[in-house]
C-alpha cells in the first residue's frame, strides 16, 4: 500500500537517505527471484466430429451453421406457454438472482484494485494539544524561543492542522497491473458463470415443462383405458350371468381396472410434485401451471445442428469460464513473482499547520509540505513470498487441470446426447407403429372374444400390453424433447 504521511512537518521534512546501500540491498534481493512456470501445454485437439463415422445420432452441420450458442431460447422453444414460463424464472429464479450480485461484487472488485494503480489523495483536518517537559531538549528550546518579541512559545502547545496528502505505489513491479487483470479476468468469469446458470435454468424449466405434458399425456391413455375396460367389465359380467364366463374372468377383469385407477392417482400425484418443482424454478408459491394444447399432441422444441466439436469451446459458458480462470490464476503467479522485487512509494503532503485558530491562516508562516519516497525490499520473508508463489503456481496448475477437464466432459455430454437424439427418434417412430398394432390388436380380441372364438385372458393380455407401450411411448417422447433441449443447453444455448 503506498505511503500516506500526516500533516506534521517533522514527518513530511525530506530526510536524507543513504540511497546506495539501499540499491545495493534491491539488487541483492533480485537474485533468486524464482522464474515462471511454463505455459500450461494447450490441451490436445478436439476430435474432428462427436460420434464415428457411421454412428446414430445426428448428422454435424458445416461450419456455416446455425449453431446453438447462436440462437436465443425464444426462437428455439416456440411455444408461447414455455416461453412465457421461461422469461419469468430468468427474471425471478433465486439462484440466477443470487450469481448476477457475485458479478457485480466481482465487478467492483476489479474496479477497486484498478483505482490503486492512481495516487490516493486525501484531504483531513486534525485538532491536539501538546504539553512537553521543561528539561528536555524541545521543552528547552521553546522556553527560549520567542513567538514574537516579548511573547514566549504558549504551554501547553496547540496542534491545528488543514490540508491535502497523497500516497502512490509506483507500480514498477507490475504487481498492481498483474491483480487487476487477475480481477478483471475473474469478473468476465463470473459474467459466464451467470450465462452458465441461465443456460441450466432454461433448460431445467423446459425439460419440467415437457415432463408436465407427458404426464398430461398418460393421463388421457390411462383415463381412455378406464373407460375402455369399464365397459369390458360390464360385458364380462353380463356373459357370467348367461353362463358364457366364470366368476374368474369378471375378478380379473375387475383387477385390471382397479390398477388402472391407481395408477391415475399415482400420476396425479407426479402432476402435483412437478408443478411445485416447476414453480420453485419460477420464484414462486406452488400453483397450477398451464400447459399449451399443441404440446399434447406432440409437438417439442425445433431442429438443432450439434455444428463442428471446435465451435463448442467458443459457445459454451462453463468452457469460457474455466478459461479466463486459466487467465486469472496466471496472472496470480506474475503477482507473486513481484513481489520479490523491490517496492517504490511515494508521499506528499500540502497544508497549513500552526498552534492556534488566529495563526493557522496566516500564510506563508503556517504553511507546511513536503515529499518523500520509500524504496523496500523482501530481506527476511523471503519464505513467504515463495510459499506465496508456489501456492499461486499450484492453483494455476489446477485451473488448467479445471480447463481441460471442463472441455472433455463438455464434448463428451454432446457426444453422448446427439447419439441419444438420432436413437431416440428412432425409438419413437417404432413404439408408434407398436401402439397402432397393439390397438388393432384389443379390437380383434375383443371381437372374438364376444363370438365365444377367443378367451377372455387373450383380451386382458393385448390390453395391458396396449397400454404398456402406449405409455412407453409417452415416456419415450419425454426423453427425446428433454434430449434435444438438453442438447441445445450442451451446445451452449439458453444464455441469449
Amino acid at each position: 500500500m503506498p505511503k500516506v504521511i500526516p500533516f506534521a512537518p517533522r514527518a513530511i521534512r525530506p530526510r536524507r537517505r543513504a540511497w546506495l546501500p539501499v540499491l545495493v540491498l534491491a539488487a541483492a534481493t533480485g537474485c533468486g527471484v524464482p522464474a515462471l512456470p511454463r505455459d500450461p501445454a494447450a490441451p490436445r485437439p478436439l476430435p474432428a466430429a462427436y460420434a464415428p463415422a457411421g454412428a446414430a445420432g445426428l448428422a454435424p452441420a458445416g461450419g456455416d451453421s446455425t449453431l446453438a450458442g447462436g440462437v436465443g431460447w425464444r426462437a428455439f422453444f416456440g411455444d408461447s406457454t414455455l416461453v412465457a414460463l421461461i422469461d419469468t424464472a430468468v427474471r425471478n429464479n433465486p439462484e440466477l438472482l443470487a450469481t448476477l450480485q457475485e458479478v457485480e461484487m466481482a465487478r467492483n472488485e476489479a474496479r477497486a484494485i484498478r483505482g490503486r494503480l492512481f495516487p490516493q489523495v486525501g484531504v483531513g483536518a486534525s485538532l491536539g494539544i501538546d504539553k512537553v517537559g521543561r528539561y528536555t531538549s524541545e521543552g528547552a528550546g521553546n522556553a527560549s524561543t520567542e513567538m514574537t518579541p516579548g511573547k514566549e512559545v504558549p504551554e501547553p502547545l496547540g496542534d491545528i492542522s488543514l490540508g491535502f496528502v497523497a500516497g502512490w505505489e509506483v507500480d514498477i513491479r507490475g504487481r498492481i497491473r498483474s491483480r487487476k487483470g487477475a480481477a478483471l479476468a475473474r469478473y468476465l468469469a463470473t459474467v459466464e458463470g451467470t450465462r452458465y446458470v441461465r443456460t441450466r435454468l432454461v433448460a431445467e424449466v423446459a425439460n419440467s415443462y415437457y415432463e408436465l405434458a407427458a404426464l398430461d399425456s398418460k393421463l388421457a391413455i390411462i383415463r381412455q383405458a378406464v373407460e375402455l375396460q369399464q365397459r369390458e367389465l360390464e360385458v364380462v359380467r353380463a356373459q357370467k350371468e348367461a353362463a358364457v364366463v366364470s366368476e374368474l374372468a369378471v375378478q380379473q377383469f375387475e383387477a385390471l381396472l382397479l390398477n388402472q385407477r391407481a395408477l391415475e392417482a399415482e400420476v396425479l400425484q407426479q402432476q402435483r410434485e412437478v408443478e411445485n418443482r416447476l414453480t420453485l424454478l419460477l420464484g414462486r408459491f406452488p400453483e397450477p401451471v398451464a400447459r399449451s394444447a399443441r404440446l399434447a399432441a406432440g409437438e417439442g422444441p425445433g431442429g438443432l445442428a450439434a455444428g463442428l466439436p471446435s465451435q463448442l469451446l467458443r459457445n459454451r459458458p462453463d468452457i469460457r469460464q474455466a478459461e479466463l480462470e486459466l487467465a486469472a490464476s496466471k496472472l496470480d503467479v506474475k503477482a507473486a513473482r513481484a513481489e520479490f522485487y523491490p517496492e517504490v512509494n511515494l508521499a506528499a503532503g500540502l497544508g497549513v499547520r500552526a498552534f492556534s485558530a488566529s495563526t493557522v491562516t496566516k500564510l506563508p508562516e503556517s504553511l507546511t509540505y513536503g515529499v518523500a519516497g520509500d524504496l523496500l525490499a523482501p530481506l527476511f520473508n523471503r519464505m513467504a513470498l515463495k510459499a506465496e508463489f508456489a501456492r499461486a503456481s499450484a492453483a494455476q496448475q489446477k485451473a488448467l487441470v479445471n480447463y481441460r477437464r471442463t472441455v472433455l466432459e463438455g464434448f463428451t455430454e454432446v457426444a453422448t446426447l446427439v447419439s441419444a437424439v438420432g436413437n431416440l427418434q428412432r425409438s419413437v417412430a417404432f413404439k408408434s407403429q407398436q401402439a397402432e398394432a397393439l390397438d388393432r390388436a384389443i379390437g380383434i380380441a375383443s371381437d372374438l372374444f364376444r363370438s365365444a372364438r377367443a378367451n377372455y385372458l387373450e383380451v386382458l393380455t393385448a390390453q395391458r400390453e396396449a397400454i404398456d407401450v402406449k405409455l412407453e411411448l409417452v415416456e419415450t417422447q419425454l426423453r427425446q424433447r428433454q434430449a434435444l433441449t438438453d442438447l441445445y443447453r450442451a451446445l451452449g444455448g439458453g444464455w441469449q
